[in-house]
Formats: structure tokens, C-alpha cells, sequence
């Protein structure tokens, strides 16, 4: 039993000192600059643990990757491939920073440069950051798709494109509006179609007093009904809105499916409604403003001052 023990231990030193005191003595193995304080050395060990970290960051940027993005579609994953890129690129440098520490390097100063850096780089891209963030809130919320219609600051347009730091929409004039993302988070935005694709528009028209109102209602209602791209169901109907100073107003009320064509239809619905009018003896009435001209008084003008004598100096 004690020759056991005796093995044991011995093996135990062989192990401790030679096998483990050789691994040790290979990572150690490097090159050192300066001297002192002002030392730096790199050693195998420490690039083996750089390279392992790197490895490390890399596997597990790509999991929280594949984590986050597991329910959104093919393209709006490879707009997150950007986001990420750049989120792995500050895990390297910060890796890189604690090495160069644990080497011996006094990271300091170029921590002090590079928070300069930062603040300057913030305030001048913090636009492009707010943009960037819109971006990410509209893609993981979904509270905006490709073919939505929006209203931004009185311009409606279709969303064909949606990016990281801008979305892009066709206006009815076909033009592009490019809008930068932070718009979706600071300002109110008005999205057309962000329960269903079907909206309630309207047309106005003004009437005589003393026309016949339900005659007029069924010019409306039949020419919303005749329109091929107003919905049957849910059915238009017209209300009587206001008794005006000069005529009452009625509005014809009507559902479609693409508010896109919004002002091609009602063009057409006006088109209709005049020629039903004129078909039917009624006129769409204007303000009129009534002048009186009331006769005035003869009056007698009556000099009192004495003309001046033309020889008189």
C-alpha cells in the first residue's frame, strides 16, 4: 500500500512537472517590447486566448442571431445580417482591447481617444442611429409592410421598400418619397391600410333648399352603385350633414379595397353625380351675395366763403 502511494505521487510530479510545466512553458513562449513598466509581452497563450474569444463571440453573436430573427422573413433577416456585422466588429475590438491589456499595454490613452471619438461620431450621426433603430422597431413590430399606404405630412404614397434606415413609397404621381425611419417613431403617421385593405371614403355635394333630397339621394347612391370599384357589401349610403347658410350638404359614403386609387374614383363619381343632376333639373347652387342700391338724398351745396376777386393782390 505505502509503494502504491509512492506511485501515485510520483506520477502526480511527472504529471505537474513535466507534462503540465512543458504546456505551460510552451504557452509562455513569445516576444516582449521595452523594458519595465513600459514592458509588453505576447505570448502563444495569449494569441491561443484571442483566438478562442474570437471563436467564442462569433458562435454566440450568431445564435442570438438566428434567435431573434427565427420568425421574420428572408428579407428583413438580411437586413438584420448588417445590424449584427456591426454589433460582432465591436465584440472583436472590445477582445482586442482586453488582450492588448492583458499584454501589457496601457489601452488608457486610446480609451480616452477613442470615447472622444465616439461622442463626436454620435453627434454627428445620431440621425442616421435614430434611423437606424426606426428600422429595427418597424421590422420586429410589423407595424408597417410592403404595400401599405401612408400618409407623411400631407403626401400619401405606397410603401414598396423598407430599409434599415429609410422606407420608400410611391405617390400617386408616381414619385418617390424617401422616409427616414424615425419619422414611424417620432411624428404621427397616418397607415391607410394597417387593419385590413378595405377604407371608407367619401364625396360631398351641396343642394338647393327646396330640391328634392331623396331624389338626389338616389342619383348618389346609384352611381356609387354603378362604379365597378366601389364594394357592394358593405352597401354606400349618404347622409345629410349640415343645413348651410346657402344649401344643405349630403355626403355619399363608400367602401373600397384600394386607397391608392382613392382620387381616380371619386373623379369618376363626380363625373357621374353632375350628369344625374343635370338629367333631373337640378343645379348644384353657388353663394350668391345680394346688393341693394338705395337712392340718396339731393343735397344743395352752399358756399359761405366770399370768392376771391382775381385783381385783388
Amino acid at each position: 500500500m505505502i509503494l502504491l502511494q509512492k506511485d501515485v505521487s510520483k506520477i502526480e510530479e511527472i504529471l505537474e512537472e513535466d507534462i503540465w510545466g512543458s504546456i505551460k512553458h510552451f504557452l509562455q513562449l513569445g516576444f516582449s517590447f521595452g523594458e519595465g513598466d513600459n514592458k509588453i509581452q505576447v505570448t502563444i497563450g495569449l494569441l491561443l486566448v484571442l483566438a478562442l474569444a474570437f471563436m467564442v463571440s462569433t458562435l454566440l453573436m450568431k445564435w442570438l442571431r438566428n434567435f431573434l430573427t427565427r420568425n421574420m422573413e428572408g428579407e428583413h433577416k438580411l437586413k438584420f445580417f448588417s445590424v449584427f456585422k456591426f454589433i460582432r466588429y465591436l465584440v472583436y475590438i472590445t477582445v482586442v482591447l482586453i488582450t492588448m491589456s492583458a499584454a501589457g499595454v496601457d489601452i488608457t490613452l486610446l480609451l480616452t481617444a477613442s470615447a472622444a471619438l465616439f461622442v463626436g461620431l454620435g453627434l454627428a450621426l445620431q440621425n442616421v442611429f435614430q434611423d437606424v433603430i426606426g428600422g429595427i422597431f418597424i421590422i420586429t413590430d410589423k407595424s408597417l409592410h410592403v404595400g401599405d399606404v401612408v400618409e407623411v405630412e400631407g403626401k400619401v404614397g405606397k410603401v414598396f421598400q423598407i430599409k434599415l434606415r429609410t422606407t420608400r413609397a410611391l405617390t400617386r404621381d408616381d414619385k418617390v418619397i424617401v422616409i427616414p425611419n424615425h419619422h414611424f417613431i417620432n411624428n404621427v403617421i397616418y397607415n391607410y391600410t394597417q387593419n385590413h385593405k378595405m377604407t371608407r371614403e367619401k364625396v360631398s355635394i351641396r343642394i338647393a333648399y327646396g330640391d328634392d333630397v331623396q331624389l338626389v339621394v338616389q342619383i348618389l347612391e346609384k352611381a356609387a352603385n354603378d362604379h365597378q370599384e366601389i364594394l357592394k357589401s358593405p352597401e354606400p349610403f349618404v347622409r345629410l350633414e349640415d343645413f348651410a347658410e346657402w344649401a344643405m350638404l349630403l355626403t355619399l359614403n363608400f367602401f373600397i379595397d384600394d386607397s391608392f386609387a382613392d382620387p381616380g374614383i371619386k373623379s369618376d363619381l363626380r363625373y357621374k353625380i353632375e350628369a344625374g343632376l343635370r338629367d333631373n333639373g337640378i343645379t348644384i347652387p353657388v353663394p350668391r351675395t345680394n346688393v341693394k342700391l338705395y337712392p340718396s338724398e339731393s343735397y344743395t351745396v352752399v358756399r359761405t366763403d366770399k370768392p376771391k376777386d382775381e385783381n385783388e393782390t
